[in-house]
């Protein structure tokens, strides 16, 4: 006889409430330390543009974890793409060659006609690599230049040399730490021409601050910036961390602005929701040597499968004329929505965009639009942001619309009843 035959299976437990969870989700909370403030849903399953928490709740995700997500929650090929891979090999160890990682690093190289490339986990250590690389470059050609330019407001990661090279903005809460960089205006050419000097080795922009909320770099800037680093001789850096693998309807946002840079930083959607990035290098830039941009788990080759199913899809015929087209659907939409509810201007490119807000209520929209199923998020008091999947449909688009005209409602309404209720 089987023993184990006779055991009864153990009685299905009931989803805890909202209201249960919330006590006997507590101690589970306070043992992860804080990152910031975060909402009560706690989320078990995504699919596309939806999220679903622990009760069955669906919720609209325009937000994709910050860009994260280029082709949405789960995507049918990354996943098989990294089920497959996980079958095979996950990761052979940093001191050996992967077959993966080196096709990624190859098409990456092919797609944007970079000569090297590097993988890392995220985009703070891409834009990290991108220092050390243009500080060596520095010692070699520019007799020991090591001085960077960024522009004021901008965010390029929280390690502690992309933290220096950050403005004081929500991602960096630290007195920058290492010296080494000075900030001038965004999209003011004047200012960075009087800030070069001998001691100067690269300019690092972002094409759209998005930290900053969502703030384009103009084409006459950017065209600009290219050519005094030409002029000079200096590196252009561009922190495509945001900006790149689509999101701006173009693989690099650089295509729509006409210039080329020598160090380009990719994160967030390379990896469609996976820790991967990498960092980019043409012409007289590659000269990083064995051993100077090591790491213990970068390329790994579960990672790697996931960045060539991301690129697969994203390089695809007429991929990123989609992402135009839904770009331009929402653009109009938020603008109409804008003029309806009297808020600022809209601003973006691609599928990145922003929202200005008369008030500094950010915070309060993001939390009525919560209430609605809606996911977004404030990068600035008065910023609201938008940054869904790159294959959100227009009918998708036309329901967030829907359901952030019933947000904007509910804000208008709560002045109204604490007035009634004053009264």
């Amino acid at each position: 006889m089987n023993l184990f035959k006779l055991r009864r299976p153990a009685p299905a437990l009931a989803e805890p409430t909202r209201a249960q969870f919330a006590t006997r989700g507590q101690p589970e909370r306070e043992r992860l330390m804080a990152a910031g403030q975060r909402p009560a849903p706690v989320f078990v399953r995504g699919q596309g543009c939806w999220l679903w928490d622990n009760e069955g709740v669906a919720y609209l995700d325009f937000t994709q974890g910050g860009a994260v997500n280029s082709l949405g929650h789960s995507p049918q090929a990354l996943v098989n793409a990294m089920g497959e891979q996980a079958q095979a090999l996950i990761n052979p160890g940093a001191g050996f060659y992967g077959h993966t990682a080196l096709s990624l690093v190859e098409r990456l190289c092919q797609s944007t006609g970079s000569d090297q490339a590097y993988l890392l986990n995220s985009g703070a250590e891409a834009c990290e690599g991108a220092i050390k690389l243009a500080r060596k470059w520095g010692q070699l050609h520019r007799n020991g230049a090591y001085h960077i330019i960024t522009a004021s407001q901008s965010c390029h990661g929280r390690s502690l040399g992309a933290l220096s090279a950050s403005d004081p903005l929500p991602c960096n809460r630290c007195e920058p730490g290492l010296p080494g960089f000075s900030k001038v205006p965004f999209n003011d050419l004047a200012a960075l021409h009087a800030a070069v000097d001998s001691r100067t080795v690269a300019i690092m922009l972002e094409p759209i601050q998005g930290e900053a909320g969502v703030i384009p770099a103009t084409r006459d800037y950017l065209q600009g910036v290219a050519q005094l680093c030409r002029e000079l001789s200096i590196l252009l850096i561009l922190d495509e961390v945001q900006t790149g693998v689509g999101r701006c309807g173009a693989l690099l946002a650089e295509e729509t602005y006409g210039v080329r840079a020598d160090i380009t930083t990719l994160g967030k959607g390379l990896g469609g929701g996976t820790p991967l990035a990498a960092l980019l290098a043409r012409g007289k830039a590659c000269c990083a040597e064995p051993g100077e941009l090591q790491g213990s788990h970068h390329g790994n080759a579960l990672m790697s499968a996931a960045g060539l199913a991301v690129l697969q899809a994203v390089l695809e015929p007429g991929f990123f004329e989609q992402v135009q087209g839904s770009g331009q659907h929402l653009r109009e939409g938020l603008s109409r929505l804008a003029g309806r509810y009297g808020q600022a201007q809209v601003r973006g490119q691609g599928l990145l965009w922003a929202l200005q807000l008369r008030e500094g209520n950010a915070q309060a929209l993001v939390a009525a639009a919560r209430d609605e199923g809606l996911l977004l998020n404030a990068p600035q008091p008065d910023v609201v942001r938008f940054s869904p999947a790159l294959t959100v449909t227009r009918a998708t688009i036309d329901e967030m619309l829907l359901r952030l005209a019933r947000a904007f409602a509910r804000l208008h309404a709560q002045p109204q009843r604490r007035r009634e209720v004053s009264a």
